[in-house]
């Protein structure tokens, strides 16, 4: 099979239509939309250290498969955390950066990552594989990073000599719940206690809590949220947040039938907000920002109006984040996610096979050790 792959430093580059014709599923991050607009306001290119750098491919002047790429020149919004990788480099003299990374920027988030049909699959990833690493030895990248693919790719590259790492995340799973109480009559009375008591200090008349969707979202909505996620990222970052203003306001124009925002008043005042997207399955929490300390609006608003809202709207999983114990204890379980790795040189690809297996090991004690703290009588919800 002969496939013409091309590398692209703009998504723009290839039409619209021709991309959304690959995608298969309704994961918003994988849209054209999506990644046109991280492009089309500044949240990547120029200074941020992502550099756009997409690899599609044509059959017969056809597009037929599309990879999000990224030129990597610092660790920033990946939530898969290599330093210590960089770090052996510089011990040897040698540059870690520039790096590729397949991955949705700034979204720690398991999705689809290749697009091509289904079928096709199987037989284009060896030639993937392959395109990638001779870019990489052609431009000077270190090495190829897939930060949070589905499983069953993660899977499928190890045999093609790309290291696996896992990580854990804290995911909630929908059985069918009927309401929130019935959701915590699977918690032990101590446990649901703690949580009614937890929400109960929250939900008087001084505070509200307002859930709005789609085309009910205004500008008003969206600019006093950027407000909200501005202050929290200077507050304790030093830095106004990844994404600009222009990226939220736009996304009321591409994507607003995908988002949810949850509005926190106090004295009838607005002080914080969180923002979500979802599909038809799942829910994913995605920025939070508050102008002031409220004990438990952060939980309320960014886990159990979450946890409502997808039992209201039949939704399966939900999304909240990466890291964060705190959710264990609210009942979101301890979940594998996955990234895969390829470094150009071979000594320290074969140093990382030795740091992954042990790593591996370690994370998979971690993960049994987070259950036993889930609060389900018997550890089951």
């Amino acid at each position: 099979m002969s496939l013409n792959f091309q590398f692209i430093s703009k998504i723009s580059d290839v039409p619209e239509q021709q991309w959304q014709a690959l995608v298969s599923s309704d994961y918003p991050f994988i849209q054209y939309a999506f990644l046109n607009l991280l492009e089309t306001t500044g949240a990547v290119g120029g200074e941020t250290g992502w550099q756009p750098h997409h690899l599609v491919a044509y059959e017969q002047d056809k597009l037929v498969l599309a990879l999000p790429l990224y030129e990597k020149y610092n660790w920033t919004g990946e939530y898969v955390f290599d330093w210590s990788w960089d770090d052996a480099y510089r011990r040897y003299s040698m540059r870690y950066y520039p790096k590729l990374t397949a991955c949705i920027p700034f979204t720690p988030v398991t999705g689809p990552r290749i697009l091509c049909a289904a079928e096709k699959l199987d037989t284009y990833l060896p030639l993937i594989s392959n395109a990638i690493m001779q870019r990489c030895q052609e431009k000077g990248f270190s090495s190829v990073h897939l930060l949070f693919p589905e499983p069953t790719l993660s899977e499928q590259l190890i045999a093609l000599n790309w290291q696996q790492r896992r990580s854990v995340q804290f995911q909630w799973y929908n059985h069918d719940f009927q309401n929130f109480d019935d959701y915590l009559s699977t918690f032990s009375s101590r446990k649901r206690k703690n949580v009614k008591k937890e929400r109960k200090k929250l939900l008087s008349p001084q505070c509200q809590i307002n859930r709005i969707v789609g085309n009910d979202l205004t500008e008003e909505h969206m600019r006093f949220f950027y407000h909200c996620y501005r202050s929290t990222y200077l507050k304790r970052s030093g830095h106004d947040g990844y994404l600009p203003e222009t990226f939220f306001m736009r996304l009321l124009q591409s994507c607003a039938h995908q988002l949810l925002l949850v509005l926190a008043y106090y004295d009838n005042q607005p002080v914080a907000g969180a923002l979500y997207f979802f599909d038809a399955q799942h829910l994913y929490g995605r920025y939070w920002g508050g102008l002031t300390d409220i004990d438990g609006l952060h939980f309320e608003c960014c886990y159990y109006q979450g946890i409502e809202f997808c039992i209201e709207q039949g939704l399966q999983l939900f999304n909240p984040g990466t890291q964060g114990e705190h959710k264990i204890q609210r009942g979101f379980m301890p979940t594998y996610c996955y990234s895969n790795h390829w470094l150009k040189e071979p000594a320290f690809h074969q140093a990382i096979t030795h740091f992954v297996k042990e790593e591996n090991h370690s994370i998979a004690q971690y993960k049994e050790q987070a259950e036993l703290l889930l609060p389900f009588k018997n550890d089951d919800p």
